[in-house]
């Protein structure tokens, strides 16, 4: 292992090394690092360590006793909206549902919030009239458009 800490996501559908790589086919600077694959004597498993540009993850897949939800997610800031529309396709594609303010379920049920980083620019403006009208825009989205954003702004 590279990293002594890593968030580790539960997958119980023998998914998991799939679900690495479209990751990392993702994300410029991902990769996967080493896939092991298991007898616990109760069953078959696998621990996929991989890297999200430079982050570290692992995907632990040991059967359904445990299941994804929201309470965990990846963060995505994107440098522009082209990026957060070519990501936000990808993982709502073959089975991801869209949800508010930027959060998505990918196809496999981990969750992602994907927005340009002028959201954050934005929606944490020192000027408060400002931060106000950007959160009110974003609570209406469910992928964010930061156009739209800027736009409600300066109305």
């Amino acid at each position: 292992m590279t990293n002594s800490i890593r968030t580790c996501l539960w997958f119980g559908d023998g998914r998991g090394p799939e679900a690495a790589e479209f990751y990392c086919s993702l994300i410029p600077g991902s990769r996967v690092e080493r896939v092991f694959r298991g007898d616990a004597g109760h069953g078959t498993f696998s621990v996929v360590d991989f890297s999200l540009g430079g982050v570290p993850y692992q995907i632990l897949d040991a059967g359904p006793m445990f299941t994804l939800t929201e309470a965990v997610s990846i963060s995505v800031a994107t440098e522009d909206q082209a990026e957060s529309d070519r990501l936000w396709a990808a993982l709502t594609a073959n089975g991801g549902k869209e949800s508010h303010c930027g959060w998505l379920k990918d196809r496999y049920g981990v969750s992602w919030q994907v927005f340009p980083k002028r959201l954050v620019e934005l929606t944490a403006n020192a000027d408060k009239t400002v931060s106000a009208k950007a959160m009110a825009a974003m609570m209406k989205q469910m992928k964010i458009d930061i156009a739209e954003i800027e736009a409600a702004v300066r109305a």
